[in-house]
Parts: structure tokens; C-alpha cells; sequence
């Protein structure tokens, strides 16, 4: 069902706020709304512009959190807003030095880092750098080409100049390495180089021996001034330790802080007065227990105060009302089908009852089998109490309906002569109709059973549409009562013709058949001068009949395809009795020794294939042929704003 709400107004002195929020709103579930929207009659009020204190505060304990983690217990230890902001205080000057100690670090480490990479590809060459820094009648250049252009110089160019080229390192598809070339030919190889896209580099000059002695070195001081920075975020981390506890305090709190003064952006102030101090305002849904609760705390006090209204009160200005749903936990898992359609706005009619005894019934009727039902009711409900997967909880109530069904038909894990029939064999039983002749009785049934469906889901519309003072849904249309009243009075002909009694189904039919058709045809103009309208038909009169006349064919074609929709119900009730005797057979059932193991597999393969598609078909049933007659679902979920209770 549908609970109860009360819309709240909430209104006290404005330091007040942050007290109100701790003491009263953490106790109930409410949902705040932007007390400037939803009191926009109400003049001069203004938001609430504070900053929030707290903010600054978290974001620097949370930068704490790279040396050590801020997550566990903190062993009930209770900090007020100025201890916090002490002890931020005292570890931030010490964090500062360490922090400042660390960043010289980092600026040796950097560039030592870039020269370490620039040595890295020639630590093949086994010269000193020295020596040929030292180079006098010599010119030489280090550097990378592109791969196919090292190629390229080697086996059309190196034999013709006058270089030398060592080759030190080939990666990411280029060729590192130096070239060696007469003070003369400089120039020329510059140039030549130039177009083999020769990039250059420079090796630091100081530093003397080998690239890799000298890499090594480079790699040794890096370590080194590594291991220091690793000496001091140790050192970090063994001085926040002492007060862990504290820290962890202080974040549960500043969070809590933090996430309760965001109340304030969907609060108003009340305009100024010389008279009195600034008020704020809060307003929100709330179950009307708990409105009624919170309103009797805020009796005690002397500056608070709190007004309920009534959604239900025509007079009220306010907003349409969320949608929180309570239902018994046996049927609780069905709102999991409702939501995927829709949850129903606050003037409707909580479908979940109607769907979680009809759907658990045609799956039933469609799955009846002793065995299989079993494993389905068993399977589903140790998952749903262990996992609490609410379409766990559905193949639970569906299982058990399949096994009284399954008791119904005789039928446990597809053998049919284990158990006698307490009312049919879906594959036997026959029925002799007038007019019609021989037919299966469990596919009569199921249209029987789905005009009774159809009934069942017009009266839900009706009250949906007496809670909603709709005089056209409730009068006129084809799910209203003339609706109700033709498509009953089919029902009762075609019940009358079957038991042989055809003069009185004649009279049902002209009296009560022709009358509400002419109702739900004329619906625009007799609902306009219900209400008293100035027209009574929009638009032209040919431009009328020419509309009803389509739109009586099809609500005639609607009826008629709704109802033998149901038939699918008796024909999956057919296919299962059919697919267990494949299985049988392919198990060797005549032999008089079945083979056990494809009786187990097959009534897996069966219950897994057609359980799936007997929900998913049921499910259809529910929402094309009944949800769509009474159920708009158009409400908008109840979430309450969440206040931490945790706040020492």
C-alpha cells in the first residue's frame, strides 16, 4: 500500500539550524524540498548563503590520508570543532616542514632524472665521455634517427662519406648512437644528418668515464636522495600514528558536519525584523506517523515550530506528494516489477498485492509441477533470505504456486501417473461448446479466468479514478464503469449462450451491451457538460463521428485481443506436460528403466528455459493487458534526506 504522507513546515531561529538538524531531523526519515520553491507565495524569503565552515577543515585531514588511512574505529574518542581545529593545526606545522623537506628533494631528484634519461640509450658505448668531450681535430654529435632511416644511411650512404657511426641502442623504433666525422666534413654531415631526421643530444658535461658509469652514478644519487624522502614520509607516518584515533574522530565528525550543513541549501530564511532574530524555514515530506511525531517534539520547545498539511486537503498549495510504498514482507519483492513500470503516484492505488497474487497465480497454472515448483520455491527462497534478491523472493511465491498446481494436475518432475489429478491433465482434459465444439477445457478456463483479470484491473481503475475526481475515467471510458458495464455484459452473454440459454443472453446483450458503447462513444461531449464546459464537442461534427467511429473499432479489436491473450496461459500449461514427456522419452520411460541422469538434466533444461520464459510471459500479461487499463505510474520515488546520527 501506499503510506500515508504529510507535507512539513519546520521553522526556528536561524543559529538554531545545525541543533534542529542533530536533535530532531536525524530521527525520522524526510524528505526536504527547496523551501523557496515550494513557498514561493510566501514574500521576502531569502536562501540560506552561509558558507560552510567545515569544508576546509575535511579537505585538509583528508590530505593526511597519503601517509596513512583514516578508515576503522576511533574508539569512541569525542572531539569538539576547536579541538579538531587545533590538532589540524599542531600536524599541519609539522607536515609543513616534512612536506617542504620532501619538495627540495623532489626539485635535486628532477633534474638528476632528465640527465639519467638522456645517458640511458648510449650505456653501450665504451668510451669516456671526457675523452671525447676532449676531442680536438675531431667532430662528433650524439643523437637517434628513425629506423628505416638509419637503414637507409647504412646501405646506400656510410660506404661514400667520411663518418664513423657507432651504433649504441635500438628502441620505440628508433636507432641512438654517435657519429664520428673530420673537422673539414662537419658541416656537411650536419647537413646530410639533418635529412636522415637526425635528432641530436647532449651528454651532461660534468660527469666523467663510461654512459654507464655514469648512468650508474646518476641512478646510485637518486637512490640515495629516494631513501631520504622514504626516511621522512616514515617519519610522517609514525607521528600521525600517536593520535590515529583522533584523526579518525575528527573525519567521522567533519564529515558528519559537513554532509548536515548542505541541509542549509535547501533551506530559507524568513525576512528581517527588527523585532525578532532571522528564522529559518525547512519543509519536506514525512509519513504522517512520523510527521506526527516530530511535531509533537517540537511542542516542547519554545522557539520551533512545525505545521503539518495534508495532501489530501483541497486548499493546500503544496507539491504532489512522493511515493513510498509498505507492503508485507511476503509481497515486498514484488514492488520490483512495479518500479520497472513505474511507481504509482500518491492518488492511485498500490498495484503490488494485485500483481503478487496474479502473477504468482498464471505462473502457477502455466508451471504447475509438483518437483520442479519445489526446487523453484526452495532454491528461491534461500537465496532471497541470503541474499535478499527480490527476484529470488518472486521465484519463491511463484515455486509454490507451481507446486499446488503441480498437485492440481498430477504432475512431480513430469511423470503424470505418480500422483492422481485433483482437478485436470492440461493435455486431456476436453470440454464440448456450443457453437464451438470440442475444445481443451484448460484453455476455456484461461480465457474465463482472463476476462475475470480484465474485470478486476477496470474496478482498479475506477477507484483509481474516484481517488483522483476524474468524471470521464470513472464514467465514460472504456476502463470506467461503461466500460466495466460492456465488457461485463460480453461476458455474461458468452457465459449465458455456453450453459444453453440464449433468450436471456439476448436481452443482457441489446439492454446492456449497445448502451455503454454509446456512452464511451459520446465520452468527450457528456463529460464536457457534466462539468459544465461552454463546448461540448471540440472541432467539427463530421470531424467527431469520423474519430469515434475509429476509435470504437478500436476498443472493440482491444477487448477482443486482450482476452484471448490468456489462451497463452493454457498453452504453456499444455507445452509443459508435452516437454516433460519428450524428456521422459528421450529417457526411455517405456523401457521401464529410465536412464536417471537425463531425467535430472532434462527437468533442469525444462524448469530453467520455461520458468524463464513462463515469467517472462506472465510478466507481459501484467503489463499490456492489465497495467494499462488502471495504472499510469507516474509517481516520483520517496528519499529521505540521510542525517549521520553519528555527531558526538
Amino acid at each position: 500500500m501506499i503510506v500515508n504522507m504529510k507535507f512539513l513546515t519546520i521553522t526556528g531561529p536561524k543559529d538554531d539550524i545545525d541543533r534542529v538538524t542533530e536533535q530532531y531531523l536525524s530521527k525520522y526519515e524526510i524528505q526536504l524540498e527547496n523551501a523557496l520553491t515550494e513557498l514561493k507565495d510566501v514574500q521576502n524569503l531569502r536562501p540560506f548563503t552561509q558558507s560552510n565552515p567545515y569544508k576546509g577543515l575535511l579537505a585538509r585531514l583528508e590530505n593526511y590520508e597519503r601517509y596513512i588511512s583514516l578508515e576503522g574505529n576511533s574508539q569512541g574518542i569525542s572531539l569538539s570543532y576547536e579541538e579538531i581545529s587545533q590538532l589540524l593545526d599542531e600536524a599541519d606545522r609539522k607536515l609543513s616542514e616534512m612536506d617542504t623537506e620532501m619538495d627540495a628533494i623532489s626539485n635535486q631528484i628532477a633534474p638528476l632524472q632528465e640527465r639519467m634519461n638522456v645517458v640511458h640509450p648510449f650505456r653501450n658505448l665504451e668510451y669516456n665521455i671526457m675523452d671525447i668531450l676532449n676531442l680536438k681535430y675531431i667532430r662528433f654529435q650524439f643523437g637517434r634517427m628513425p629506423k628505416e632511416q638509419y637503414e637507409r644511411f647504412i646501405n646506400y650512404m656510410y660506404d661514400e662519406l667520411d663518418v664513423v657511426f657507432v651504433k649504441c641502442e635500438e628502441s620505440d623504433g628508433y636507432v641512438w648512437g654517435v657519429y664520428f666525422t673530420t673537422v673539414n666534413q662537419a658541416s656537411r654531415m650536419s647537413g646530410i644528418f639533418s635529412t636522415l631526421h637526425f635528432e641530436k643530444t647532449y651528454l651532461p658535461k660534468e660527469y666523467d668515464g663510461t654512459p654507464a658509469d655514469i648512468y650508474h652514478n646518476l641512478e646510485t644519487e637518486i637512490s640515495s636522495l629516494k631513501r631520504r624522502q622514504n626516511k621522512i614520509s616514515a617519519d610522517a607516518v609514525v607521528y600521525l600514528t600517536e593520535n590515529l584515533e583522533k584523526y579518525i574522530a575528527a573525519k567521522k565528525k567533519l564529515t558528519t558536519l559537513t554532509d548536515n550543513f548542505d541541509i542549509r541549501k535547501l533551506a530559507a530564511i524568513t525576512p528581517h525584523s527588527a523585532s525578532r532574530a532571522d528564522y529559518f524555514i525547512l519543509c519536506g515530506w514525512a509519513s504522517d506517523q512520523d510527521a506526527k511525531a516530530l511535531e509533537k517534539d517540537c511542542e516542547a520547545e519554545e522557539e520551533l515550530f512545525c505545521y503539518l498539511e495534508d495532501p489530501r486537503d483541497t486548499k493546500a498549495t503544496i507539491s504532489v506528494p512522493p511515493t513510498k510504498l509498505k507492503n508485507f514482507s511476503l509481497f515486498k519483492p514484488f514492488e520490483m516489477y512495479i518500479q520497472m513500470y513505474g511507481l504509482p503516484n500518491y492518488n492511485e492505488i498500490d498495484p503490488t498485492l494485485f500483481v503478487a497474487i496474479s502473477y504468482s497465480f498464471i505462473f502457477g497454472a502455466m508451471f504447475g509441477d509438483v518437483g520442479q515448483g519445489l526446487v523453484l520455491f526452495l532454491l528461491g527462497l534461500l537465496l532471497y533470505r541470503w541474499k535478499k534478491i527480490n527476484l529470488a523472493g518472486i521465484i519463491a511465491c511463484c515455486g509454490l504456486c507451481s507446486t499446488l498446481f503441480g498437485v492440481l494436475y498430477g504432475s512431480v518432475f513430469g511423470f503424470e501417473d505418480w500422483l492422481p489429478a485433483l482437478w485436470l491433465k492440461p493435455s486431456k482434459a476436453m470440454t464440448n461448446l456450443p457453437f464451438i465444439g470440442r475444445m481443451n477445457t484448460i484453455f476455456v478456463i484461461a480465457i474465463a479466468f482472463g476476462m475475470f483479470l480484465i474485470l478486476g484491473a477496470m474496478v482498479l481503475q475506477i477507484c483509481n479514478a474516484i481517488k483522483q475526481k476524474d468524471i470521464e475515467r470513472i464514467c465514460f471510458d472504456t476502463n470506467g464503469l461503461a466500460g466495466f458495464i460492456f465488457y461485463g455484459s460480453l461476458v455474461a452473454v458468452i457465459f449465458l449462450f455456453m450453459m444453453g440459454r440464449p433468450l436471456p443472453a439476448t436481452a443482457v446483450f441489446v439492454v446492456m451491451f449497445l448502451l455503454p458503447l454509446l456512452l464511451i462513444a459520446c465520452k468527450e461531449p457528456l463529460t464536457n457538460w457534466i462539468t459544465k464546459k461552454p463546448k461540448l464537442i471540440e472541432g467539427s461534427l463530421g470531424m467527431f463521428f469520423t474519430q469515434t467511429f475509429f476509435e470504437m473499432f478500436e476498443v472493440l479489436l482491444s477487448y477482443f485481443s486482450n482476452t484471448l491473450s490468456f489462451v497463452r496461459v493454457g498453452a504453456f500449461a499444455v507445452s509443459h506436460a508435452a516437454m516433460m514427456e519428450v524428456v521422459l522419452m528421450l529417457a526411455g520411460i517405456e523401457s521401464g528403466s529410465p536412464n536417471l541422469l537425463v531425467v535430472i538434466l532434462g527437468n533442469i533444461f525444462v524448469a530453467g528455459m520455461e520458468g524463464l520464459i513462463v515469467g517472462i510471459q506472465v510478466l507481459r500479461l501484467e503489463y499490456y493487458e492489465m497495467f494499462s487499463r488502471f495504472y499510469q505510474g507516474n509517481g516520483k520515488p520517496f528519499t529521505p534526506y540521510v542525517i549521520d546520527k553519528e555527531i558526538d
